[in-house]
């Protein structure tokens, strides 16, 4: 049952993606150059999901387990340190010059061209060396 709800979720948050436009890499590009030609309308999409998250989290925080009867799991720290401001700029180096972030790109596969396959590619590169990383004691 649990995998079945997750398959739905993913199904509907794929679905959101696309029909916000987070799926296409111009209309991200578009959004991220406040300097030229700016197109807020992702800033919508967004604030959306900010207000959906924030709502989510907050009823999250004071359960235990979920409606499945799962663990809730929730980040068990608020410190910003090294490795979340370098993974943040990571991140945004990507989203910048590709216009996809993994959400998207994942949602984007069956109907993307080459960009996207290669993107998910070095997506996944980045997290085997990230492991790699961590597993060695480099971060």
């Amino acid at each position: 049952m649990a995998n079945m709800m997750a398959l739905i979720a993913g199904l509907i948050f794929g679905v959101g993606l696309i029909v916000g436009g987070m799926t296409n890499p111009a209309k991200v590009l578009a959004f991220l150059d406040v300097t030229g030609d700016w197109d807020p309308s992702l800033a919508f999409v967004m604030m959306g999901a900010i207000a959906v998250g924030f709502f989510a989290f907050k009823s999250a925080a004071r359960h235990s387990t979920s409606v499945l009867g799962l663990p809730v799991q929730l980040p068990g720290t608020r410190l910003i340190d090294r490795k979340l401001v370098l993974g943040a700029v990571i991140f945004g180096t990507g989203w910048g010059i590709a216009g996809f972030c993994p959400g998207p790109a994942i949602a984007s596969l069956l109907t993307g061209g080459p960009a996207v396959w290669l993107f998910v590619a070095s997506m996944l590169a980045g997290m085997a060396v990230h492991t790699l990383a961590v597993r060695r004691g480099w971060l």
